[in-house]
Order: C-alpha cells, then structure tokens, then sequence
C-alpha cells in the first residue's frame, strides 16, 4: 500500500531534522570507531604513514605487564566507584525525599557538584584528600586515627579517588528520586499495619521495588568508571607506581605522550570489549534480583 501524501511529507521531515544528528554521528562518531578498529591493524605513530602488522598490536597486548595493571586497576576502581555511588546516591534520595522545610535547597545543594568542571573538582578534591592538611584526614583524626596517605600511597589511591567520584553522583540521585516518588504509597501503608519496621519496608518494599532503577544507575555507573580518566589524569596520573593506572589513562599515554596511535587504538578496543563482557555480566545477573511490575 502507496503511503500517502502526508506520510511522505512527514517522512521527508524527519529525515531533514535527522540530517544534523546523522552528519554529526558519521564525522565525530561513527567514523572514528571504524577508523580506530583499522588502526588498530596498524602500526601508526602520527607522524609516518600508518603500516599493516595484522594481529601484532594484540599480541604485544597480551605480553604488556602494564596493560594487565591497567585492567585490574580499571575493574577496581570501576566496581567500587559504581557501588559507592549508588549506596551513597540511594541514601541521599531516601532522605532527600522526606517532606521537610527547605527540601528544595537540599536538594540543589546535594546536585550541585554534578555540575562543578573536572578540573575544579580535581583541585578541590586534592587538597581535600592531602595527607597533612586535608579535611578527611582532620575528620579522621578528630576520632585518634591517623589517615593515610589518599593519593600517594598505592594501597590507598584507588579509594581515595572513589571518594572523590562518589560526591559527583547527584545525576544517579535524581533518578533515584523519580523512582521513589513512583513507589506505591499503599505498600508502605500495607507494611505498616502488618507491623513491620523502617528496615523492613526498605528492604522488602523499596528495594524490590526500586530495583529496576537500581540495576540501570549501576550499570551506566559501572561503564562510565570504566572510562573514567580525566579527573585521574590530573590528580596522580596513574601514580603512585601506576596504581591508579587505568585504561582510559592507558590509551592516553600511547596516543598523545608516545604518539602511538595504532597501539593506543588496540587498547581502546580492549577497553570496548571490557565494557561489553562486563555489562553482559551485570544483565546476565540481574534476573536474580532485578523485579519488574506486571501490570
């Protein structure tokens, strides 16, 4: 059946409104990934013409000491990020949507750092975590205990820049915000004559419940750590002895300090395929615990 006049009107609409998107997504997107898969073949150091190795950049991969380092820390610092940010965004939902005076002030206090630039939360954040002068190590001290070094002991690295990363998750927050608000009020109230507490409604109603929600924010949590390098980058740059060395930070090295870009390409395919295996994971769990409403 011939599509009308107006369907085709509409259709050549859209097309024209899809045009920008589409251009921008082939040159800035989509080009790049397919460019960087065929360098990936190659052995291209930016200021001579790119030459065909094959497997050769996959196979020094496997052999690398580093890279190996990098995947470690990058699953280190990409599950404990994920999980700090949801508990910490969770709990700041949960209280953020009790009905109090100035709740709106809150909660633009708490969102406030999710719009703060990488590079002014580096700053902060470096003096903040300073072994000498730093406020969490004041705090700590106030109990008698003496904090350690954050950023320059390798064992205490990785979590201390998860504690910089949890005080930007007002994103994950709002979402979490909009599905409490869609949480059944009946529940509560049903829970509530059936005796059971605060821990109880949480757990057996707001967690079944917000699960969904739960399982999204971790997983697009977990794949924005795994990328993360930035906010690394300038605060140790994957030090000390590479242990905040991650694979966003990897691929960086290689492209812009070693100018190895076929190399960088091979890493950043290897960081793609990590994303992959992991969130299949995640989607392969979630059967177990994640409930949807039937309606």
């Amino acid at each position: 059946m011939a599509a009308s006049p107006l369907a085709r009107r509409e259709a050549r609409r859209f097309h024209l409104f899809a045009l920008p998107w589409s251009i921008g997504f082939v040159f800035f997107t989509g080009g790049p990934i397919v460019v960087s898969l065929v360098l990936s073949f190659t052995r291209y150091e930016l200021l001579e013409s790119p030459r065909w190795v094959g497997l050769d950049n996959y196979a020094q991969l496997l052999r690398d000491p580093d890279f190996w380092m990098a995947t470690r820390n990058t699953v280190y610092f990409g599950a404990a990020s994920a999980a700090a940010g949801v508990v910490y965004s969770l709990a700041a939902a949960l209280l953020l949507n009790i009905k109090v005076r100035g709740q709106a002030i809150f909660r633009t206090i708490i969102y406030m750092p999710s719009v703060i630039s990488g590079i002014a939360t580096a700053l902060l954040w470096i003096h903040v975590l300073h072994p000498d002068y730093g406020l969490v190590n004041y705090l700590i001290g106030l109990v008698g205990v003496q904090g350690p070094g954050w950023l320059t002991d390798a064992s205490w690295a990785i979590p201390g820049l998860v504690i910089m990363t949890t005080w930007t998750t007002g994103n994950a927050m709002i979402i979490f915000l909009a599905g409490l608000q869609g949480v059944p009020a009946s529940l509560y109230e049903a829970a509530h004559i059936d005796g059971a507490g605060w821990w109880s409604r949480f757990r057996h109603v707001t967690v079944p419940m917000m699960s969904p929600v739960i399982f999204f924010n971790l997983v697009v949590g977990f794949i924005g750590s795994l990328q993360a390098y930035q906010l690394i980058l300038f605060m140790t740059d994957g030090g000390p002895a590479n242990s905040t060395l991650v694979l966003g930070l990897y691929v960086y090295r290689y492209a812009f300090k070693y100018f190895e870009m076929g190399y960088a390409s091979t890493i950043a395919w290897a960081l793609f395929f990590l994303v992959i295996v992991f969130t299949v994971i995640q989607f392969g769990l979630a059967r177990r615990w994640v409930h949807y409403e039937v309606k």
